[in-house]
């Protein structure tokens, strides 16, 4: 089963506050709730006093209807219905068109220690955008030790000990007019059920370590078409001593997978030994991947041109 760190309003406002441009406002005392549910929720109804599906485990965001609302109620009634809200232990609010709340829910809120914020957004525009803000951060993530590249829309990650060549295997496909996604540490983000998207740590983003050089800035010295920003993961190669691989696959029929976040990919070993031109070969694995990608398996053709000879059949 998955795991991942609950996302607490905390993060969310540290993650997503010049995106969504929020502004915390009151009841900083409890930014270390859990949010629970990757969505957001208008809690109209709740205001009105329907409280029967009231989904209290999501941001609650109040928008213009909701701001009307709450200035139509007769001032006496307004810390009843701020209450009904807040015992139900909301993660936060969130005013909407920089609407600001009046006094009485400010003090409530603090009471509760329910986070007020405010955005200038529409109210529809922040709910979209938070909603795949929310989504990221609730997605499972995973980091893996190799460098990744963009081969022709092929995401390949290049996996190895270290000093085995992983760096200058990358540079020679940069060379090549290949884009770099991350060198070294790869950020893995699950999206759906059956996609990972790559990406590299801000810090290390766009720089590559050369043993013997140092740290190289790779679009300032190939231009900005030698990097991307993230790429999905279509392919895994693992780079070995060519004495650590005992039994070299040498037709490939069978097609070894990996499991990375449950996510079955593609995954190719390649053997290591002075004079074999690595990038070559991890450039031709790519382009083996897209061929069967698009229903070609060039060993099955082979295979079964194999047989028809040695049965006698036409050759296919």
């Amino acid at each position: 089963m998955l795991k991942r760190d609950p996302v607490t309003v905390e993060s969310f406002y540290k993650e997503c506050h010049q995106g969504l441009e929020l502004h915390l406002v009151a009841g900083a005392s409890g930014l270390d709730r859990i949010i629970r549910e990757p969505t957001v929720n208008r809690p109209g109804l709740a205001l009105a006093g329907f409280t029967k599906y009231f989904a209290r485990y999501r941001l609650q965001v109040i928008g213009n209807a909701e701001c009307h609302f709450l200035k139509s109620l007769r001032p006496e009634k307004r810390p009843e219905r701020y209450q009904i809200l807040f015992t139900h232990r909301i993660p936060a609010l969130i005013f909407c068109r920089n609407y600001r709340p009046d006094k009485v829910l400010l003090s409530e809120a603090e009471r509760a220690r329910v986070p007020i914020f405010k955005s200038p957004l529409v109210t529809m525009k922040f709910i979209n955008q938070a909603t795949l803000l929310l989504e990221h951060m609730f997605a499972p993530h995973a980091t893996e030790m190799g460098s990744m590249v963009d081969i022709l829309g092929i995401g390949v990650i290049i996996r190895g000990e270290s000093g085995i060549g992983k760096s200058e295997c990358v540079l020679a496909l940069i060379e090549r007019g290949y884009s770099l996604v991350s060198d070294d540490v790869t950020r893995l983000t699950m999206v759906g059920k059956q996609e990972l998207i790559g990406t590299s740590p801000d810090l290390t983003r766009n720089h590559m370590e050369v043993r013997g050089i140092g740290i190289i800035n790779v679009p300032a010295m190939f231009g900005i078409r030698s990097i991307r920003t993230n790429k999905r993961v279509d392919l895994v190669v693992s780079l070995k001593l060519w004495n650590e691989v005992p039994d070299v696959d040498r037709v490939g029929i069978d097609e070894a997978r990996i499991n990375i976040l449950g996510v079955d990919l593609p995954h190719m070993i390649i053997p290591v030994r002075p004079g074999r031109d690595i990038a070559r070969l991890v450039e031709v694995a790519a382009y083996h991947t897209k061929l069967r990608m698009t229903g070609h398996n060039p060993a099955k053709e082979f295979n079964d041109r194999l047989i028809a000879s040695m049965t006698g059949q036409p050759k296919i």
